[in-house]
């Protein structure tokens, strides 16, 4: 099977969308959001691309069985914290360039400030007790570590990022549990 491959909203020099929620999720545990999803087996719809030696029909089946796979992953659950990886991972984005010891980048901060407030302000309180001073500092500090790697490259280069994940959350935050 060829490499999994998507693409995220927004490009952005210092860190592309999809490794901030990679950071985020792994700090926060994050099981069910887009990285746990993956690499629990879910594709969101698999890669387009022929591995080698694959023909089209072969393809069409992975990508079918792919399907298939995802579609029941979300009907148990598989993405239900997507909402608040979308939530933290845009709140983290704020903070890092916030703490910045880069103007521009607080000024860039600054601009989000009213979003993140809005955001903030409809966050539910069992996910409130989450955004910690550790947990952003942990997340910022990782996020200037990733970034870094990523400026670093050179055009058609890439690094891998293993998927890890902190220690579980004792209460599932917002997981709509189903009874069975």
């Amino acid at each position: 099977m060829p490499p999994l491959e998507f693409g995220g909203p927004g490009y952005d020099a210092l860190m592309p969308h999809d490794l901030q929620h990679l950071i985020v999720e792994s700090e926060l545990g994050l099981q069910h959001g887009v990285f746990g999803f993956m690499a629990a087996g879910g594709q969101s719809g698999g890669s387009p691309h022929l591995a080698a030696g694959e023909d089209r029909r072969a393809a069409a089946r992975r990508r079918a069985k792919g399907a298939r796979r995802d579609k029941n992953m979300l009907r148990d659950g598989g993405r239900d914290e997507g909402p608040l990886s979308e939530r933290a991972t845009y709140l983290c984005w704020y903070e890092w360039l916030r703490r910045s010891r880069d103007p521009a980048l607080r000024e860039r901060a600054a601009s989000m400030a009213e979003m993140a407030k809005k955001i903030f302000s409809v966050v539910p309180d069992h996910e409130r007790k989450l955004f910690t001073e550790g947990f952003f500092a942990r997340t910022c500090a990782r996020m200037d570590e990733l970034s870094t790697q990523w400026r670093r490259l050179a055009i058609g280069e890439s690094f891998s990022v293993p998927w890890t994940v902190r220690a579980a959350r004792r209460a599932s935050a917002g997981r709509n549990r189903k009874a069975g």
